[in-house]
């Protein structure tokens, strides 16, 4: 990141974004942590340059503090992952009848597949819905060039810039060539407006959207920015965008000089002049673009404006599928290409599943554990009593052997639905299950309104002191931030205390038994309970402090019956050709989870059978 101007680097996508920012002279980075996106951040605070970057209780915070230093003059930069944006959409749309001072870059990272994220959400749309400029790289080059051009294009028509990424752009690793890192730009000034930053004046909105709607009319006929480019030549037109863009390049290989390329930075305003001009000649249009046909659906709305005649393919009438990702082969398909050197692949290969694990040691699973267990213990059969999950890695309690969770939609809805369930009727006990990190993004709103309307309920907040499924970022229970900035802590148990809840407990998730029997007691109580299940990540813990122990298993014990591996699911186990147990010690943890469930005893601490010999 320290590279002079010049030096050619290998980079991340989010790596290239977080260069772009430092070379943009941006002040105020924050965002909230979510795959695709979190690298960008992270590189920031690594990189411990003279500028705020530091995460946001949520992605609504995140914006609002990135607009805030925007309308003082200050450039800022705020990333966030695809459904973070739906968060965020409240502010995102009043800051475009505000506009900006300084520079303010939207990074929303998309991710088809879907890899890490709940749904393929296109957010391309929000492009139109907000009336901001969306600006589209794709790969690291772009990545880095188009968040600069992003903040000088933000500045000059006084709009905040979408920068709209995806999987494939945010984590693909290319050679980026550095420019010059400067000073950041700081706050200038702020002064009284409310005609233009009150939105209480409906006489004031109106002529804010007017004001917005010309802004883009400018923004659209501008060709300062080099952001939309055309190679080739003929008849047959493809008009695409980001890593679409590139499996068309690798699927033209062989027939380079077969269609016309015409490649779009600028998603928002379309950029009528320049498709207008570069369409002309072209017999037949094929759309290429990832997820919802976004660029086909507006091309086809301006037919008119754009004056073609060409036939169009895409998503539409069924060329391309609406789902997952593209690939070359799709591509070439739906391009009718015939090439020589590749044999395109009908059906994707099949793999043998492989649920995603919890790690070995993982404090979730002796909680999922604990709480299956205390339903039992209160009398309840398990079917009967739902447990509502929420975003984090804890959701993988979703899979064998646990099958804990019944739900997983959204950024606290565990409480929030628990609460739906039992107001509509239902009379046996929920629970609802949280991690901390989510608990502060979106679970203290909905643990209010439970308590308010007196709901009984128990509540386990799964409290493991980091967001740890998106690379172990801060949370409001730091000291200390990652850039070392001191903080007030903000504990759990005292929030949860402050809004009412009924009953309080702190629990240690290795010491299951008695987790068991909390739960068991709490969930037979009237009112809002809550259980806080306190144990650090353990890969966090290894990397930081190393490991606590180990266990090993005694061959001459074990009789093969897996009950360890069926009741735990740890990935630290493993079965050898003869049936029996091993544990990888590189993996374990040293939770002693396994012993507990061996009948035979044969699985033990490796560092007593050490000392003994």
């Amino acid at each position: 990141m320290k590279a002079k101007k010049g030096t050619k680097l290998v980079m991340m996508g989010n790596e290239a974004i977080a260069r772009g920012a430092l070379e943009a002279g941006v002040w105020v980075a924050v965002g909230y942590p979510g795959t695709p996106s979190s690298e960008v951040i992270m590189t920031l605070q690594e990189y411990k340059a003279d500028m705020y970057a530091e995460w946001a209780i949520n992605e609504k915070v995140a914006l609002e503090i990135a607009f805030g230093a925007s309308i003082g003059g200050a450039r800022s930069l705020v990333t966030m992952k695809g459904p973070g944006l739906n968060i965020a959409s409240d502010p995102l749309l009043s800051a475009a009848y505000s506009g900006v001072n300084g520079g303010m870059i939207i990074l929303v990272a998309d991710d088809p597949g879907p890899i890490t994220t709940q749904t393929e959400q296109d957010s391309r749309w929000y492009g139109p819905l907000a009336k901001l400029p969306m600006i589209s790289p794709s790969n690291p080059q772009e990545a880095k060039d188009f968040t600069i051009i992003g903040i000088t294009m933000s500045e000059e028509f006084e709009l905040p810039v979408i920068l709209r990424t995806t999987t494939r752009v945010n984590h693909a690793v290319g050679d980026v060539i550095a420019g010059e890192i400067i000073e950041p730009k700081k706050f200038k000034s702020f002064s009284r407006d409310p005609e233009r930053f009150v939105r209480a004046g409906m006489s004031w909105n109106l002529a804010r959207h007017k004001w917005l709607n010309n802004r883009l009319r400018d923004l659209e006929k501008s060709t300062k920015y080099p952001l939309n480019s055309i190679e080739g030549e003929g008849k047959k037109c493809i008009v695409t965008e980001g890593v679409a863009y590139q499996y068309v390049k690798e699927a033209l290989s062989s027939e380079k000089n077969a269609f016309k390329i015409i490649k779009l930075g600028l998603l928002y305003p379309f950029p009528i002049p320049f498709l207008s001009e570069s369409l002309k000649g072209c017999e037949e249009i094929y759309v290429v673009e990832e997820l919802d046909p976004f660029i086909e659906t507006l091309l086809r709305a301006n037919t008119d404006a754009l004056n073609i005649n060409a036939k169009i393919f895409g998503k539409l009438n069924g060329g391309l599928p609406l789902e997952g990702e593209l690939s070359p082969e799709i591509i070439g398909s739906f391009l009718s290409i015939k090439r020589k050197d590749v044999v395109w692949r009908a059906e994707e290969i099949q793999v043998p599943q492989r649920p995603p694990p919890l790690c070995p040691g993982c404090p979730h699973r002796n909680s999922y554990l604990a709480i299956l267990a205390g339903i039992s213990k209160a009398g309840f059969n398990r079917k009967e009593v739902p447990i509502f999950g929420d975003i984090g890695c804890y959701a993988l309690s979703v899979y064998p052997p646990l099958n804990a969770i019944w739900t997983e939609h959204s950024m606290g809805a565990s409480i929030s639905m628990a609460v739906g369930l039992k107001i509509a009727g239902f009379e046996k006990p929920v629970i609802a299950t949280i991690g901390d990190s989510t608990f502060f993004h979106t679970g203290i709103p909905p643990l209010i309104e439970a308590v308010n309307k007196k709901v009984d309920m128990l509540i386990v907040i799964l409290d493991n002191s980091v967001v740890a499924m998106t690379g172990h970022q801060a949370t409001p229970a730091w000291i200390e931030t990652e850039t070392g900035r001191r903080t007030k802590e903000v504990k759990i148990e005292d929030v949860v205390r402050g809004i009412g809840a009924d009953e309080v407990r702190i629990v240690d998730p290795y010491r299951i038994d008695e987790m068991t029997k909390t739960v068991a007691e709490l969930l037979k109580k009237k009112g809002v309970n809550i259980i806080i299940a306190r144990a650090p990540c353990a890969i966090y813990e290894m990397r930081k402090r190393g490991r606590p122990g180990y266990y090993i298993v005694l061959e001459d014990l074990c009789t093969g019956c897996l009950a360890c591996i069926r009741a735990t699911g740890c990935p630290a186990l493993y079965t050898t050709e003869e049936g029996k147990v091993k544990i990888m010690e590189d993996d374990c943890y040293g939770c002693g989870l396994c012993a507990k469930y061996c009948p035979e005893e044969a699985i033990v601490s490796g560092e007593k059978v050490a000392k003994k010999d």
